[in-house]
This record gives C-alpha cells, structure tokens and sequence, in this order.
C-alpha cells in the first residue's frame, strides 16, 4: 500500500504568488541600496530603500485582498523587512558618515541592525497572542522597521536639500540613529495606520490630497519626505495619549466581567450547624 506523502506546493495562482514577488522585489531594493552606497550614489540608495518600504507596504495587503496570505509569505517578509530596513539603512549611513567614527561607527550600526532584529521577532511573537484586545492592532509597540528606515535617514534627507554640512556631521547621526533603534526597541505605542478608515463624505477630499501630495513629492521628493518624517513624529503623543486610555478602560471591563462572573457564595460539604471553614481554623491556628 503506497503512503501519500504531504502536499506539496503545485500549481500555484499568480494571485498566490503576487505579494511574494511584491516581497523579492522589496529585498532587491534594499540591497540595491547598499550597492548604491558603496558608489557613494547618495541619493538612489536613499529611493532604493523608500522603494522598498513601499513595496513592503503593499505586499501585506495585496496578500490579504487575494486571499493569498500563508506562512512562507510571513517569514519571507519578515526576513526582506530585516535586510531592507535593519541592514541597509545603517549600512548606507555606515558609508556615508559614520565611517570617519571608526569602531565607534561600526558599533552603532551593528547596535542599529539588533534593535531592530529584536523588533521584528517581538512583532512576530506579538501576533500569536490570543488574549489582545480588538483594539490593539491599532497600535504598534515601538516605531515599525520601515519608519524605522526611514527616521533614521532624516538628517541625510536635511542634506541633500542643502541645509548645512552640519547634517552630515558623524556625531549628529550617530546620536539620531542610537535614538532611532531604541524607538524600535522600545514599547512606546505608535499609530499603524493599518485600519485606518476614510469616510465616505472624505473621500474625495482624500483623494485630492493624495494627487496634491504625489505632485508635491515629485516635485520636491525630500521636502515631502522631510513634512512626513515630522508628521510621524508628531503623532506620538496622540498615540500614548489614546493607548493610556484605551488600555484603562480595557482594564476597567476586564475587572467588571471578573467581578461579575466570580461566583457569590462558596459552597462546602461542611454541615449547617459547622462553619464552612472550620477546618482551616484549625490548620492555621
């Protein structure tokens, strides 16, 4: 008698397959980024890594509207998220700047690319987790890799629209990129836009301010990735803010629902004429 054997991957959709390509193609970009940088090609290293996060973006949500979510998919994200937003970026801030540091440089970036390995395994981790409240996917624990990547090269977008050498100074971003990985290390609660739902009276105005923004960006790329970059970090407080409150008031009617469903007396064997817990008297005393 012959055993089947497991299942294996045959004839696979194009939809099936679509957000891994999206996938392969955001490890590209990141280490065309790193190719870029050892050209010393400042700039298409830095849209190298934006592609990316673009890329990154869409492959999650492109798996989840086909259907085509699975765990290869994941870990593979996870892995390209690693190499695109915890490798290159300090990498090509490495080349750039930190290299005049030295080990102290080295340090830094290796610091960097840990924080955020860290990072990702939590947020891995994180989605395993049965008893989170609805409202916790809202939220992230820390700052996500691709914002990460994308804070961490602030000061060398400052750089390229010409605001002082000052902005390519070792010291300035070796602070800003120590800064950037405990922000991805740390549990502070950010916004992540994954849920974020429009109106149907805005949409409209949504989409004007999609085309007015897209204008903008290609006009002026790092101008527009500079407001965003500030945007972001603008949103922290409203993030702390609204996850201190949501949390106690998950708190409150978890507590509520305990009370309630502790029950009222405690039943015993012990005859009506004897205390229920006469026993334990005489145990502890």
């Amino acid at each position: 008698m012959k055993v089947k054997g497991p299942k294996r991957l045959r004839n696979l959709s194009l939809n099936s397959l679509a957000p891994n390509i999206l996938t392969l193609l955001a490890l590209c970009a990141g280490l065309t980024s790193m190719r870029f940088a050892l050209q010393e090609r400042w700039e298409p290293a830095v849209a190298a890594i934006l592609v990316a996060a673009v890329l990154d973006g869409l492959d999650g949500r492109l798996a989840r509207l086909l259907k085509g979510a699975s765990k290869f998919g994941a870990e593979l994200d996870s892995l390209s998220d690693f190499v695109c937003f915890g490798v290159a970026p300090a990498f090509l801030l490495y080349q750039w700047t930190l290299i005049s540091l030295g080990g102290i440089g080295w340090t830094l970036v290796l610091a960097y690319s840990v924080c955020c390995a860290l990072r990702l395994a939590r947020f891995n981790t994180a989605l395993e987790d049965p008893d989170q409240p609805a409202w916790a996917s809202n939220f992230f624990a820390g700052v996500a890799a691709p914002a990460g990547a994308g804070l961490s090269m602030f000061f060398m977008v400052q750089h390229f629209q010409g605001w002082g050498e000052i902005f390519r100074s070792p010291y300035v971003n070796g602070a800003w990129l120590s800064v950037v990985a405990f922000l991805m290390v740390s549990k502070i609660p950010t916004f992540s836009f994954k849920r974020l739902h429009v109106r149907r009276d805005y949409i409209l105005p949504t989409l004007v301010a999609v085309g007015v923004g897209a204008a903008v960006t290609i006009s002026y790329p790092w101008l527009a990735l500079t407001g965003l970059a500030v945007i972001y970090l603008a949103t922290f407080p409203w993030a702390i803010r609204s996850h201190m409150l949501l949390t106690r008031q998950w708190r409150l009617q978890h507590a509520d629902t305990a009370a309630t469903d502790a029950p009222s007396s405690v039943e015993s064997d012990a005859p009506a004429d004897q205390p229920a817990d006469e026993d334990d008297e005489h145990t502890f005393h």
